[in-house]
């Protein structure tokens, strides 16, 4: 169940994907809120990232979380461009996906680390563009957590902010170097997809819809999640930090993947330069 988790990230969490703005003043949060849903905002941030799904396994009586941990670290190449590193670490909890508890296990799951190299300026249309290598790190703490490869592939984002909204699309690919060294799992072969639209108020809560789609080339099937989220910045003790909640649907996914209703909770760190 590990792949159905791997590439989540939430489009108010993608506000340190990469960096183009000026860093925001501290006492501006209208603009700090913009940048927190900028995929390539030049700040330092640190999502932390729950999901809860169901109705999973043979029986459909499994249920799975998947914690994200997902520091993000901008770096300045030069005047023009900027390079934004992004680590994902998911710490899995699943149970009830085998009928003799088989597969219930708890550990840490493979790590998605992403670099993104970007220009400090949009486009003349307002795009805000970035690209890089996505690198798959077999990390897992036990076999069934994870895919026993390591894998390479590229990635890429678009985004335009205006009026309040704030809409694009996160893309990338990985490809397996090698199977396990047992040959019990295919090569990875997949490609994710996630548009994402949403649009803050002035009250700098935001409402948010994303699709986190993954199609597995080797199996030929669809990982279709829809995530409905709304986000409240706040300052704690004068840090910003943004709070997420909303439910998710399982609009497709595999015989024995999630179905029907799930959960999402989030809180990010945001540190400003």
């Amino acid at each position: 169940m590990a792949a159905y988790q791997r590439w989540s990230i939430d489009s108010v969490a993608l506000g340190a994907v990469l960096g183009v703005l000026p860093a925001a003043h501290a006492d501006d949060a209208a603009e700090l809120a913009k940048q927190a849903l900028n995929p390539v905002a030049a700040m330092y941030s640190l999502p932390v990232q729950y999901n809860w799904d169901q109705k999973i396994g043979p029986s459909g009586d499994g249920m799975h979380s998947v914690t994200n941990i997902q520091p993000v670290l901008p770096f300045t190449l030069n005047e023009d461009w900027n390079l934004i590193s992004r680590t994902i670490l998911p710490v899995i909890n699943q149970h009830g996906l085998a009928p003799d508890g088989a597969a219930d296990k708890s550990g840490v799951g493979d790590i998605t680390q992403s670099f993104f190299f970007s220009p400090k300026k949009p486009t003349d249309s307002g795009w805000i563009l970035g690209a890089g290598p996505a690198l798959l790190i077999p990390t897992a703490s036990d076999e069934l957590l994870g895919n026993e490869q390591w894998g390479l592939g590229p990635t890429a984002v678009a985004l335009k902010q205006s009026n309040g909204w704030t809409r694009g699309v996160l893309a990338n690919h990985l490809w397996g170097l090698e199977g396990s060294p047992d040959h019990d799992k295919a090569k990875v072969n997949q490609t994710f997809l996630q548009p994402f639209l949403s649009y803050t108020t002035s009250s700098l809560t935001t409402y948010g819809i994303n699709s986190e789609s993954t199609y597995d080339w080797q199996a030929r099937e669809w990982s279709v999640p829809v995530n409905l989220t709304v986000t409240q910045l706040f300052k704690v003790d004068g840090h910003p930090v943004t709070v997420q909640a909303g439910p998710r649907y399982w609009l497709d996914s595999p015989e024995d993947g999630p179905h029907g209703w799930g959960f999402r909770f989030a809180v990010t760190l945001l540190f400003p330069r």
